[in-house]
């Protein structure tokens, strides 16, 4: 009797499956631009350098741009769903790549497990305000997470539709308003204090600065969905650059907008005054607009966090995938379901670790917004400037190495340089204002700080253990996979 072989465990991808216009969604929802304009800014104003914030998202543009330039010139010579781990590794060399993969791990589960304790605050309020149904947060981020868990095990497409469809609400909602401010004249009337020098400068900008750049943390996404891309040569670069335009222009433009609303002079008296600053964006559409939009923008705000989310899954459960195809975690992280072709382990290892956290925190009855919310998603911050800076690095060294190919020396030479002593300027500030961001204290906050150079040293060790068993498979991490 003939014995059938069982087929082995795909590693590979589902090719193909993600245009640029659902790759550019995952990157948008996962920057979570109505999250930013009614949760982030308001305090971002209040703390940083107030009117002038536009004027910073303007110099976050920039420097994203100078980073992108090198990101997306290497883009062309590394296809693989390690995103950042990826490009250090084939930059500078496998054990700095060892370091970047658990970086990026923290980063990615610590954004996407911090965003389940502001989901079901702000769920558990809607059911309460518009149902009158007393629900525990916690009840809220379960049934999401399991939610998650269901669209991360499937097929990648069936999530891009669901983002597309969420993220094109939240633009609508918040350009009406936008315009509605305008046509109004604002408080004061439209002018442009909020690019002159003296608003720039006014204020703590540092502080600002670094609300404005957390509010583009997921921007970076685009070659974490290289492999499942058409045409990833050409989509990738395309994606980052417009994600990063688009992202930038429709938050300076609607942060100079809520500068008009409430007055240049004017602006951090009312958010101070107001017992919760997140609610600046409502008081504004009350004002300006209706409550129907004011209404709709209250959904919006959760679904926008949830579509935050699961973009954050998708990034985590392929970071988990490419360093067990590769070998620095266990290998069965790097199967694909034989049917999805999704990293299907990566993404239930992903919602068991976020259930854990979130249990822990229940258990602790910690809240969560200012706890799970705030700590975890700041460590998150870190991480991903930490990661870009590596990134930059990364890009210099390899152009170095192989020569600039078609990219001139300005895109893989200066701007690299230039962005990364800017990222690493960012960072440092990070870590000196920790304690502000997260409202936690001294104590706590710098150990949580602490986190990146232990996961930095886990993955220096699991990159050595990986070159002790395998010399060939340590040599070959971060290569593209197609």
């Amino acid at each position: 009797m003939s014995v059938v072989a069982e087929p082995s465990p795909s590693t590979e991808l589902r090719k193909g499956a993600l245009g640029l216009g659902f790759i550019i969604f995952f990157v948008i929802s996962a920057a979570g631009p109505l999250v930013a304009i009614a949760g982030g800014f308001p305090i971002g104003i209040m703390l940083g350098n107030g009117a002038g914030t536009p004027a910073l998202l303007v110099a976050t543009v920039v420097i994203l741009l100078m980073f992108s330039a090198g990101y997306t010139a290497m883009s062309r010579h590394v296809t693989n769903a390690g995103g950042f781990y990826a490009f250090t590794a084939r930059g500078l060399g496998g054990t700095a790549g060892g370091a970047a993969a658990l970086i990026a791990l923290l980063g990615y589960n610590t954004m996407q497990i911090g965003l389940y304790g502001m989901f079901g605050a702000v769920a558990s309020g809607f059911l309460s305000a518009h149902f009158n149904l007393n629900t525990p947060w916690w009840i809220c981020s379960l049934a999401a997470m399991a939610s998650i868990g269901v669209f991360g095990y499937r097929q990648i497409d069936l999530s891009a539709k669901v983002l597309s469809l969420l993220v094109f609400g939240e633009y609508i909602v918040v350009l009406i308003l936008d315009l509605a401010i305008l046509k109004s004249g604002g408080d004061s009337g439209i002018n442009a204090a909020s690019f002159t020098p003296h608003a720039f400068m006014s204020g703590t900008p540092a502080i600002g600065f670094l609300f404005c750049f957390a509010s583009f943390i997921g921007f970076e996404a685009t070659t974490i969905y290289s492999e499942e891309a058409k045409d990833p040569q050409r989509t990738v670069p395309l994606a980052t650059y417009i994600s990063v335009l688009l992202i930038g222009v429709f938050y300076a433009f609607s942060a100079w907008c809520m500068v008009i609303g409430a007055g240049s002079d004017k602006i951090v008296k009312t958010l101070t005054a107001l017992t919760d600053p997140t609610t600046f964006l409502y008081t504004l559409s009350d004002h300006y607009a209706n409550k129907t939009l004011t209404a709709a923008m209250s959904v919006l705000f959760i679904t926008s966090v949830y579509a935050g989310l699961l973009a954050f899954h998708n990034s985590a459960s392929r970071y988990f995938f490419a360093t067990g195809r590769e070998g620095l975690l266990p290998q069965a992280l790097g199967r694909t379901h034989r049917v999805h072709c999704s990293p299907h382990i990566g993404s239930l290892l992903q919602t068991a670790v976020a259930a854990i956290v979130v249990l822990v925190f229940i258990v602790a009855h910690a809240d969560p917004v200012l706890t799970l919310f705030s700590w975890l998603t700041n460590v998150a911050t870190l991480c991903i400037i930490a990661l870009m800076a590596l990134s930059s690095a990364a890009v210099f060294v390899f152009f170095r190495r192989i020569g600039r190919d078609e990219a001139g020396v300005m895109r893989v030479g200066v701007l690299p340089v230039l962005s990364g002593i800017a990222l690493t300027v960012v960072l440092v500030l990070a870590i000196v204002n920790f304690p502000l961001l997260t409202g936690a204290g001294v104590g706590v906050s710098y150990a949580l700080t602490a986190l990146l150079p232990i996961f930095a040293v886990a993955g220096v060790l699991a990159a050595k253990r990986l070159k002790q068993r395998d010399r060939n498979a340590f040599e070959r991490l971060g290569r593209s996979r197609l």
